[in-house]
């Protein structure tokens, strides 16, 4: 995935919806001017500022970062990985599926590194299942250890956050959109 990708989704985004910069800003909390700077490739966003944007929309991630061709899975290429400078890298395992309202990322963390997320839209739950490594996810305000094989369920709805242990971690995380995607 290229800021060419993300510049040319986020514009037909905005296209199709037919809403000003001015008025997607209000909408996401996101500046006219970043959005403008986006969506003229001058700017790469960061995930949290995709998730604005997402949020505003009420469109899942991958509508902003994932292929908009329904996949088949011997197509390797379709399965894209973004990496947010700074941030974490995000490959996309399923897309959004509106019939099952839900989509798969594969996530990679460098060893002790960590990502905290502001809340999803409302209804949104995630699912996170550890590969390789150890993981914390902060739920409710606490850290909760897992371990390679384990996985737990909470509102992304409210902040959230990932913190890898001292290997790094590996970890797959699906989102379920329910009624709100």
């Amino acid at each position: 995935m290229t800021q060419d990708d993300i510049t040319l989704k986020l514009r037909d985004v905005r296209a199709a919806s037919g809403l000003s910069l001015s008025k997607v800003a209000e909408m996401t909390g996101v500046s006219k001017a970043m959005l403008g700077q986006i969506e003229r490739g001058e700017s790469s966003p960061t995930i949290a500022t995709l998730w604005k944007i997402a949020k505003g929309f009420q469109l899942p991630l991958s509508a902003l970062i994932g292929s908009s061709v329904l996949r088949d899975p011997t197509d390797e290429s379709l399965f894209r990985t973004v990496t947010f400078p700074g941030s974490i890298e995000v490959k996309i395992v399923f897309p959004y599926d509106p019939v099952l309202g839900a989509e798969t990322f594969h996530v990679d963390l460098a060893p002790n590194q960590s990502h905290e997320s502001a809340a999803h839209a409302a209804g949104v739950t995630e699912e996170v299942f550890v590969l390789n490594g150890s993981l914390e996810i902060l739920r409710d305000g606490e850290w909760v250890p897992l371990q390679s094989g384990q996985g737990l369920r909470f509102a992304a709805d409210l902040p959230h956050g990932y913190r890898a242990g001292p290997q790094g971690a590996a970890f797959l995380n699906m989102h379920h959109y329910g009624q709100a995607g």
